[in-house]
């Protein structure tokens, strides 16, 4: 997965280059159209990729939280259970 968005970044440093490159030699007006075109659907590719790790991470933490207070329910519950055969 890293690999992916260390191609997609490097794809993004290689358009930049190549629009520096274009202020300096001038290549023409299809290349800077053609240029900011690629730059903005990989940065709006990166934008969506990332958002969706980080609320898949969300909830990742929540069902893991989940998980941890059920267990701690069964255990409370136990206890409760073990009380009321003391008595």
């Amino acid at each position: 997965m890293e690999a992916k968005m260390f191609f997609w970044c490097t794809l993004l440093f290689l358009l930049g280059i190549a629009a520096f490159l274009d202020t300096i030699f001038n290549y023409g007006e299809i290349f800077r159209q053609i240029n900011s075109v690629l730059f903005m659907l990989v940065s709006l590719g990166l934008l969506i990729r990332t958002t969706t790790k980080m609320k898949a991470k969300k909830i990742e933490g929540y069902l893991s939280r989940i998980e941890s207070l059920e267990m701690q329910l069964r255990v409370l519950q136990s206890n409760k259970e073990k009380a009321k055969a003391e008595f």
